[in-house]
């Protein structure tokens, strides 16, 4: 394999580049609670099932936490994972609705027919509702249940939203990324709408607060006005660090002296949501949580290079099947833990979190049958070794099939054109396209001439359709060994078809114009009828409806607007 490396610095150095200690404890921009610093956790009784907060950031890159060697100012992320344990071996989804999905529901994409893609705002789809998800199961079990921040599950119908999914609340955003000020979402030029609920209405009195901010507070109000006798589940599913790319000035300020403007506004975005975290952390001791919680950390996907982001020094970005795309970051951090301040190579995928945090909670597992994930408390709390062994990374039949493969590259096993990925045990095997396959140094360095993101470029990659890594040894998926391992190729691939003969059919119907939020009130939310009759087939299209009468009365508003939509597209392309 033909790699141009970077000259003139060693890997350790640019780890290193630029990491900046900071005060844990100096007053944050964001409080709106006190905490004394003096104050100290006693120790852990065990005896009442935890409060458990999970918070799940969006687009924060492998590289982009302090103690990853980032040059962003994490000191909230640092201390709560040096406090407790850090997964290093943990990963997540490259995009957003497959690990939120896999999250709520502890089974893979092809167990839920959302294996393809995102939900988009204008599609009659969501999460199966046949589903149970980790909140219901958790109430369940006694607790209370709140969402805070980006659902992307779907909205189409009452039916998908979060309060009828298993939150008793729910503060934030249905679709994919909004204004962190208007909450404006366009999905296309002219198809734009608000985008903050409250419940299930349109919250307009909150437009203007910075989401980060407002969400922040939302919990903390949440932990005051609730008992710490009663259990309580809170899901902070920050909208940031996504696009668009807005921060307050006094954080943009701190990063002035970065060269790259997508990457100052972009690592204050990060502080900004480190210093939420903060503010939840504090919340939790101030009103007497903090003593018998959990708090679990992860981010959804990798981080998106062309827009601040790094995975530095994995291979890949947000959206591709290489580590960059789909290790995450994650902790947990809690006076529960056995064995603190350590860093775990424990196996970990984002379903485990499923079983894991509903066995915390005492919950019954028996009726959820098939889950995916696995109950990995004991090895985060006590080291002890991983259950799982493999994770099915995805199977997506929609997407554009490699030009290369084909069933005999596969050995008569499987067609290598189509993308999928796979690891068991050290081995991690792709087929069809993984997507973007540079390593792409931090944005940070700007004296390199304007290509320097293709010093480390791939340059025997283009007819390939399969690749296989011993990822233990080789993490930045630098040395192909689908040749000299043929055997480990074989072994992989059935794997794959194993999994493809459980898979379900896609569900990625065609956009409808219904959804426009012009017939909403100017915002985004459930258009379809509660009684509307839509079946689902094979390819993921979207059938007609049975009922012939409502269909006609909508016919030509249909008909223009998928002509309009046509010439919207082809402008885009």
């Amino acid at each position: 394999m033909a790699i141009y490396a970077l000259t003139g610095f060693s890997l350790v150095s640019l780890l290193s580049f630029g990491y900046l200690s900071w005060d844990w404890m100096k007053p944050s921009l964001v409080a709106d609670v006190a905490m004394d610093p003096m104050e100290k956790s006693l120790p852990p009784a065990f005896a009442r099932p935890p409060h458990i907060i999970f918070i799940l950031t969006d687009d924060q890159g492998y590289h982009d936490v302090g103690y990853h060697g980032s040059d962003i100012q994490t000191p909230t992320l640092d201390r709560l994972a040096a406090e407790g344990v850090k997964l290093e071996n943990y990963y997540i989804q490259p995009i957003c609705t497959p690990s939120r999905s896999q999250l709520i529901t502890g089974r893979y994409q092809i167990h839920t027919g959302l294996q393809h893609s995102i939900i988009r705002p204008r599609q009659p789809n969501c999460l199966p509702l046949d589903q149970v998800t980790l909140p219901q199961k958790l109430q369940e079990a006694g607790y209370s249940t709140h969402m805070v921040g980006k659902w992307h599950l779907g909205f189409y119908k009452k039916e998908c939203l979060p309060t009828r999914r298993g939150f008793d609340t729910f503060l934030g955003s249905l679709t994919g990324n909004v204004d962190y000020y208007t909450y404006d979402n366009c999905d296309g030029p002219g198809v734009c709408g608000y985008d903050l609920h409250e419940g299930e209405d349109v919250a307009w009195d909150q437009s203007g607060k910075y989401s980060t901010f407002l969400y922040a507070q939302r919990v903390s109000k949440i932990l005051a006005s609730h008992s710490p006798k009663e259990p309580i589940f809170i899901y902070v599913a920050f909208q940031a660090v996504h696009t668009p790319l807005q921060s307050p000035k006094e954080y943009i300020y701190r990063y002035r002296s970065m060269g790259n403007v997508a990457r100052r506004k972009y690592a204050a975005m990060v502080t900004c949501m480190d210093e939420a975290v903060k503010n939840i952390t504090w919340a939790l001791k101030k009103y007497g949580y903090y003593d018998n919680s959990v708090i679990v950390f992860s981010t959804d996907n990798g981080g998106q290079t062309f827009s601040g982001g790094s995975n530095w020094p994995l291979r890949g970005r947000k959206g591709t099947y290489w580590e960059g795309g789909v290790r995450g970051i994650g902790f947990v951090h809690s006076p529960l833990i056995k064995r603190k301040r350590r860093t775990s190579w424990a196996l970990v995928h984002i379903t485990d979190w499923y079983p894991t945090l509903v066995s915390l909670a005492r919950g019954n597992l028996s009726n959820v049958p098939g889950l995916d994930g696995y109950n990995v408390w004991p090895a985060i709390s006590e080291g002890k070794e991983s259950p799982r062994t493999e994770i099915l990374h995805n199977i997506d039949p929609l997407y554009n099939h490699a030009k290369y493969g084909s069933l005999e590259d596969g050995f008569g096993i499987w067609n290598t054109a189509v993308q999928a990925s796979i690891r068991v045990g050290e081995w991690k095997l792709l087929t069809g396209d993984p997507g973007y396959s540079d390593w792409i140094p931090p944005q940070t360095l700007t004296n390199f001439p304007g290509s320097w993101w293709n010093l480390e470029r791939l340059t025997d990659g283009l007819r390939k359709s399969m690749w296989l890594f011993n990822i233990t040894a080789d993490p930045y998926e630098r040395y192909d060994l689908s040749d000299q391992r043929p055997d480990v190729v074989r072994t992989l691939l059935m794997r794959l078809v194993h999994y493809n003969r459980t898979a379900i059919p896609v569900r990625y119907p065609a956009e409808n114009p219904r959804a426009h939020p012009d017939f909403n009130g100017g915002a985004w939310g459930p258009w379809a009828s509660e009684d509307d009759a839509e079946d689902w087939e094979g390819g993921g299209e979207l059938l007609k409806s049975r009922n012939k009468k409502k269909k006609c009365k909508i016919c030509k508003l249909r008909s223009f607007f998928r002509k309009l939509n046509t010439r919207l597209m082809s402008n885009r392309i």
